[in-house]
């Protein structure tokens, strides 16, 4: 079991002024009852004091942007050079978020004008996203929803949820939904429960996924109860949000480690974020790290284009830069899709190095991560199974159904549980023959 750090008892000693057990620390409730919220305690907290013409600003930020920390998370800070912790920059309110471009927009992604029914997005054909929480254990400084932090107004009720519900059910063709928010494991194991539970009660709804940060701000809210309760509703994915190798730590690998062994796929979604992660190293280290603890790297997003993250975004020759550094440099599955979200509500489109030369009608030129050219031949022939368009009537290839386990034979078929035959006649046996007769 994983014991305080010495930052853990110094803040805790601090927030609560008396020494608390780990039992206590590790009590997610607790961390967010003890959210640090105010620039005063931070910097109580911390041991720093800010320059007085910064600290007017930072006032100024967090005025239209709020602090919020859970102790967990500020523990990671290191102090010594606390302005390039990446811990720290990633919840610390800075003043450049007041700075807004003509470019920048409060919602770069149009989900509000995709949204059919409260609290759903829907944007693609076969899949919705459904906000049903809009509270976060902490707010994360480069978030793409700083529209609606810390809006009590825009917190979804029951009757919103419902409404949520409803438009899903009534939507045959959604199969794939993705509860957002804010967090959703904000929400009370039971209420979670309830929505989950409505969700899978839906026939065309195949898959459900999660989009949570608790993994990495407040691991302590993965608890065995949680877990218990999430894997009763599979098939469940969950995606987490890591962006550097330090915010892996003891309390989070035990956090990934009880989700999967509860048989959730995990994968991560990365933010490219200059003076974070914006390093060809960190991102390797990171992916790989991730791997290790059973978390498939999914996504690295571009930064989006939400007001006052001009100082968080990068080209996106940074980004294609770290993509030549892992491509061919770790394992495949450790390398994700460079995406950017496309401004408007077109989506995420994929970005790769160019590996694809030239190419010709029977021949195409390619090279690989480390810059060697080389031919693929392609057939001088291809004939392609003639198609109709008529799917209902395929008779060619289109078996998309399950196969059925119907080749089983002999004394096998008698063995085999998904075969009702239970004897095996001889052919021209005289007594089948006088019943068929």
């Amino acid at each position: 079991m994983s014991i305080f750090s010495t930052a853990q008892q110094e803040i805790a000693a601090q927030l609560t002024e008396e020494t608390i057990d780990l039992s206590k620390w590790k009590d997610w409730q607790w961390q967010l009852k003890n959210c640090i919220k105010s620039v005063d305690q931070f910097e109580e907290l911390l041991g720093i004091k800010l320059e007085k013409k910064l600290r007017m600003k930072i006032d100024l930020t967090v005025k239209k942007f709020p602090l919020a920390i859970t102790p967990y998370y500020m523990s990671l800070i290191n102090t010594d050079n606390y302005k390039n912790d990446p811990v720290f920059r990633q919840s610390f309110p800075a003043p450049e978020e007041l700075e807004v471009f003509k470019y920048d927009m409060s919602d770069p992604l149009s989900e509000d004008k995709d949204s059919p029914a409260p609290g759903i997005t829907h944007r693609y054909p076969d899949r919705v996203l459904f906000h049903i929480s809009n509270i976060c254990s902490m707010y994360c400084r480069h978030c793409t929803r700083k529209r609606k932090v810390g809006d009590i107004d825009s917190i979804p009720g029951k009757e919103d949820i419902m409404a949520g519900l409803d438009y899903i059910r009534s939507t045959p063709v959604v199969r794939d939904v993705l509860l957002s928010g804010g967090d959703p494991l904000m929400l009370s194991d039971e209420y979670l429960d309830w929505i989950l539970t409505e969700l899978r009660a839906i026939p065309h709804v195949q898959v459900i996924r999660i989009g949570t940060r608790m993994p990495v701000v407040l691991p302590y809210r993965i608890t065995n109860k949680l877990v218990d309760m999430l894997k009763k509703h599979h098939p469940l994915w969950i995606n987490t949000h890591f962006n550097h190798p330090r915010e892996i730590t003891a309390s989070s690998r035990e956090a990934l480690a009880m989700l999967a062994n509860a048989g959730i796929p995990l994968g991560n979604q990365t933010v490219l974020l200059a003076g974070v992660n914006d390093c060809p190293r960190i991102m390797k280290s990171l992916m790989q790290k991730l791997v290790q603890n059973r978390v498939r790297p999914y996504y690295i997003y571009q930064c989006d284009l939400s007001e006052g993250l001009t100082h968080f975004r990068t080209p996106i020759g940074k980004g294609i830069e770290i993509m030549e550094s892992l491509r061919g440099h770790t394992s495949g599955f450790a390398v994700p899709t460079y995406v950017v979200d496309a401004p408007g509500g077109g989506g995420k489109i994929p970005l790769n190095p160019t590996y694809l030369i030239s190419l010709s009608t029977n021949k195409v030129v390619l090279r690989n991560y480390e810059g060697i050219i080389t031919t693929y031949k392609e057939p001088d022939s291809y004939e392609k199974i003639f198609c109709d368009r008529q799917c209902d009537k395929c008779e060619l290839q289109l078996k998309l159904d399950d196969a059925e386990e119907y080749l089983t034979i002999g004394i096998e078929k008698l063995l085999s549980d998904h075969d009702k035959t239970i004897s095996l006649t001889p052919k021209n046996n005289e007594r089948m023959e006088r019943r068929t007769s």
